[in-house]
């Protein structure tokens, strides 16, 4: 169940999606964290953020719409109280960093770069819930070579991983434009914006007025993004890609796999069922058995 990704060796294929898992340990009551073969902090900022105003979560029928805006301790406190207790863990620790301006996401990365348990960085240029920064890098072709390049020299040699945005004509156009500038390995997709109303009031539900849309409702389109950066980007490069949007089951986590991931990002589903991430990691171990197949790498880009 080992896999590679990048210069990592981790010891399975199943991660937790930023936003979704707290800091460190906040699932840890559920299942056992060092099954993961990777672990993504929420988004930490230089200073500490309150978020958006409430409500900042509603259900959908198929999903959830989420516009929390980034809230968060700051980087300071994060060191102080929770790196720690990401250093005890085996899973891989990547810290999803987040900011205004492109000097914020630098300026956060250089506080971490010589942080022992850390193993990489995921730069959230993705975030649709915010007014500055997030998106706005995510669907500029200059800005993205511009803070992926400036994030990776501030990187220390550590693993750059950059979140991207479905929301583009392109997806694998700014994939490569990623690469290009430096990115290790690439996460995707981040939710799509999208809105509820009440119909009642006549106002949207959210105090935002948008959110994030997660959950199963864009896997479909989730699986088609990874496929087509995996043939288009990452393969001919061994680009790594972690890949998510509206995985509930080892089902869903294969084709992923098979679309082009080397790795697979639990979110939403984790809201439902806690310990959704090793059961999912579980489902996959007895496809395998199922299949004959021997390693799960096996089935990374194995498409027919």
């Amino acid at each position: 169940m080992s896999v590679g990704f990048g210069g990592l060796r981790l010891g399975g294929c199943v991660w937790t999606a930023s936003g979704t898992c707290g800091y460190a340990d906040e699932l840890g009551e559920f299942m056992d964290m060092d099954r993961l073969g990777g672990f993504i902090t929420k988004s930490i900022t230089l200073e500490p953020r309150k978020g958006n105003a409430t409500p900042r979560i509603v259900e959908t029928d198929s999903g959830m719409l989420n516009a929390i805006g980034l809230a968060n301790i700051g980087v300071e406190r994060f060191i102080e109280e929770k790196v720690p207790l990401l250093a005890k863990m085996k899973a891989a620790v990547f810290v999803n960093v987040a900011g205004r301006e492109i000097d914020d996401y630098v300026a956060v990365i250089d506080l971490l770069a010589g942080v022992e348990g850390i193993a990489g960085f995921e730069l959230n240029v993705s975030c649709p819930n915010v007014k500055r920064g997030g998106i706005t890098f995510g669907t500029d072709v200059g800005l993205l070579r511009e803070i992926t390049a400036a994030a990776k020299a501030a990187a220390a040699g550590k693993m750059l991983m950059v979140k991207l945005t479905p929301s583009v004509t392109n997806v694998s156009e700014m994939a490569a434009a990623a690469v290009e500038a430096g990115a290790d390995a690439l996460s995707l997709i981040n939710t799509f914006t999208a809105m509820v109303v009440d119909i009642e009031t006549r106002r949207p539900v959210l105090a935002n007025r948008t959110g994030g849309l997660s959950g199963p409702a864009i896997k479909p389109i989730a699986v088609y993004m990874v496929n087509r950066v995996y043939n288009e980007v990452a393969k001919e490069r061994g680009i790594p890609i972690l890949g998510m949007g509206g995985i509930r089951n080892a089902s869903d986590a294969v084709e992923f796999l098979l679309a082009g991931a080397t790795a697979v990002a639990v979110g939403t589903a984790s809201f439902v069922r806690p310990a959704s991430a090793v059961r999912i990691m579980d489902g996959i171990e007895r496809y395998c058995e199922r299949m004959g197949v021997g390693a799960v790498a096996e089935l990374t880009g194995a498409l027919l």
